[in-house]
């Protein structure tokens, strides 16, 4: 794939861009080694004095960024504010609270004294540079939840984003840049996939982290395995979404609509199966639908429109067979199901409603990353969680019900890395996101987030 800038809303290619030649990913790693055996002892206080500055640039930069990320990749403009919004609330929390996740752990004395010390501690370390593979689809904030906690704990950082998004990859090296962080803390390396093995065996890259498609995220935990480097993988995600007799139906039925058209449909962790007993389905069906049908399909810049274009032709066909497929096979098209009228430039894809699902549909198992919704109807709590948990994948998932015998057995029995009970799946910089299965392993954000690239030093002493 060629590192360009194409506009999805037109299918214009806007910019080309050379990629990095082997010399020129040489001088980065070499800068990123050489950068963190200084940066590893700065202080907190310098680390979050900088992260800072570089949030306090991000907010000024705001309008300028969004329509950089919506140029790119297609999402509403509206949305790609919030996004920078978003990235500075995460820079900000990591600057306030980095040092409090990293302090030092004391065990209890007695339990130091059994391990024969007088003094024992766990002190927590850098390992060095880490290599990013992020995605398009949430060009900004994919790279600030890895970078705020990582370059907070003292790493250094190489960034490798999608070949669509090059503009926002060129702008976050000189958002750190200008934020005053010193050369080669944060860099990123304009490069096709095919480059990434090299910089990963490298010995002076410590470890890695991914966000991005299961077999993106095999490539990458492979070879990190075969040189025992510590990885974190965010994957592909199918999300159920589950509504019971308690629960609000036509809020849960309004909810669903964002939760499934969040960023045009292109998000892990945005709802891509709604299960509904069957005593309510009729109601959120209908209600559900409505509000599928009603969404405006247009111009991304527009501040009106709901859902834009899909980020690359080929997702939009892919999306496209999908569908078909499925209707093929027998599935109903509630709504949609279909490319819009009068949108024949651009990439752009109806919101759509299927029911009817089977399990011999490629749709039962693969991602949809867009804006199709799958309905299916469960007899009892039991089939609910059966449904849910059919699939490889295990992000996230949503429950609405006010019966609270419901929900504990959801968070027992659901194979997911988060249960949302009464409202759609959001990351924050406070709580850990992650999944199971084939949605990869480790954690983001939180405390558990920054601790994943960092060295757990046992610290043990005698008289």
């Amino acid at each position: 794939m060629p590192i360009a800038t194409v506009n999805p809303a037109t299918g214009e290619t806007l910019q080309t861009f050379d990629a990095l030649d082997a010399a020129g990913i040489e001088r980065r790693v070499a800068a990123a080694d050489a950068a963190f055996r200084d940066y590893r002892t700065t202080s907190f206080d310098r680390r979050a004095a900088l992260l800072r500055r570089a949030a306090d640039l991000l907010e000024q930069d705001q309008e300028d960024i969004a329509r950089t990320m919506t140029t790119e990749m297609g999402k509403p403009i509206t949305a790609a504010r919030a996004e920078a919004a978003k990235c500075v609330k995460a820079m900000r929390w990591y600057a306030a609270n980095a040092e409090r996740l990293l302090a030092d752990e004391h065990p209890p004395q007695d339990q130091v004294r059994d391990a024969g010390a007088v003094h024992a501690r766990v002190h927590y370390r850098p390992l060095g540079p880490v290599l990013a593979v992020m995605p398009w689809n949430f060009p900004l904030w994919q790279v600030v939840r890895f970078a705020a906690p990582a370059l907070m704990a003292g790493n250094t950082g190489l960034l490798k984003h999608a070949s669509n998004v090059p503009r926002t990859a060129l702008y976050l090296e000189d958002l750190f840049r200008r934020a005053g962080y010193p050369e080669g803390v944060f860099q990123t390396l304009l490069i096709g996939s095919g480059a990434v093995e090299g910089i990963l065996r490298d010995p002076r890259v410590a470890a890695a982290t991914l966000t991005g498609s299961e077999p993106a995220g095999r490539s990458v935990a492979s070879i990190a395995g075969d040189e025992i480097k510590k990885t974190v993988l965010e994957l592909g995600g199918s999300d159920p979404y589950v509504v019971m007799p308690s629960a609000d139906v036509d809020r849960a039925a309004d909810v669903a609509v964002t939760a499934r058209v969040q960023n045009n449909g292109q998000s892990c962790i945005a709802a891509k199966r709604f299960i509904v007993h069957t005593d309510v389905y009729d109601a959120f069906a209908e209600r559900f639908t409505a509000g599928m049908a009603a969404l405006t399909v247009g111009d991304p810049m527009d501040e009106s429109t709901d859902v834009g274009p899909l980020a690359s032709e080929q997702g939009r066909d892919g999306l496209e067979e999908l569908v078909d497929e499925a209707v093929r096979g027998g599935a109903a098209v509630l709504c949609g199901g279909r490319r819009p009228e009068g949108r024949e430039r651009g990439w752009y894809y109806a919101p759509t409603v299927l029911a009817g699902i089977t399990p011999a549909m490629r749709i039962h198992q693969e991602e949809t990353f867009g804006p199709v919704a799958t309905l299916y109807r469960a007899a009892d709590l039991d089939e609910a969680v059966r449904l849910a948990n059919d699939t490889y994948f295990g992000l996230s998932s949503n429950v609405w019900t006010r019966d609270e015998e419901d929900v504990r057995r959801f968070v027992r029995d659901l194979e997911a890395g988060g249960v949302y009970v009464n409202g759609m799946t959001a990351s924050h910089p406070a709580l850990p996101f992650g999944g199971v299965k084939r949605s990869g392993y480790g954690r983001e954000l939180s405390g558990h987030g920054i601790k994943e690239f960092c060295n757990a030093t046992t610290v043990w002493q005698a008289a």
